[in-house]
């Protein structure tokens, strides 16, 4: 059964030209928080040269994941996993009916994408995403995540104030999170902000890379 998220909906067109622009013909991807599948089946649509990877911390939704890329014929996905971004190892286990995983990623990925996880979850995720990133990146790999941002020297719209509010309602956890401070994360695990590319509906894109050469092991 395929979950719709209107959102997945309107932003993934706007995600996806600008994957267009920084990815090459082929590659390696993991999506960390797959959610409904919607971004996936997208961009595994359009990026056919690249292999992916969808994730998520829990296997609710992995259902939906798999129904959305089996209505797109796609052959370049592969099955979801389990992946706490906490865990000092990815992927935390297999999907139901799936072999059981062993060991952590053996390959590195070119591209680990992250989007609308950092303000529904534990300020605590921002640093094991970010530390996860930096050891299973590609040396010339990239982390791209996507969301909404406070911004020191930007007015926060009236919208990102009132779901902000919303959130930490909800959650006292949860909240619209500090680019400062989320760049300050990535730079503890070795990464830097290399674009910032401003979205529709007041949200960022964020495209961080290694700060020096990586070598696995």
């Amino acid at each position: 059964m395929k979950n719709f998220s209107p959102a997945c909906e309107r932003n993934r067109q706007p995600i996806l030209d600008i994957l267009l622009r920084l990815l090459p013909s082929t590659g390696t991807a993991l999506e960390v928080a797959s959610g409904t599948g919607q971004h996936i089946a997208h961009f595994a649509q359009h990026l056919p040269g690249w292999q992916w990877q969808p994730s998520d911390y829990a296997v609710d939704g992995f259902a939906s994941i798999s129904a959305w890329c089996e209505a797109g014929g796609l052959r370049n996905v592969a099955p979801p996993v389990v992946l706490d971004v906490l865990a000092p190892q990815w992927p935390t286990a297999s999907a139901p009916g799936q072999p059981a995983i062993t060991a952590g990623f053996d390959l590195p990925f070119d591209l680990i994408y992250c989007a609308n996880m950092l303000h529904i979850s534990p300020w605590a995720t921002c640093a094991g995403l970010m530390q996860g990133a930096a050891r299973y990146l590609a040396p010339q790999g990239r982390l791209v995540t996507y969301g909404p941002y406070l911004e020191a020297d930007v007015p926060t719209s009236p919208g990102n104030r009132a779901f902000d509010q919303s959130l930490r309602t909800q959650n006292p956890a949860w909240g619209i999170r500090q680019l400062q401070d989320v760049v300050a994360q990535a730079a503890a695990a070795g990464l830097v902000l290399r674009e910032r590319v401003a979205m529709p509906a007041n949200n960022l894109l964020l495209v961080f890379g290694r700060a020096r050469p990586h070598q696995k092991g």
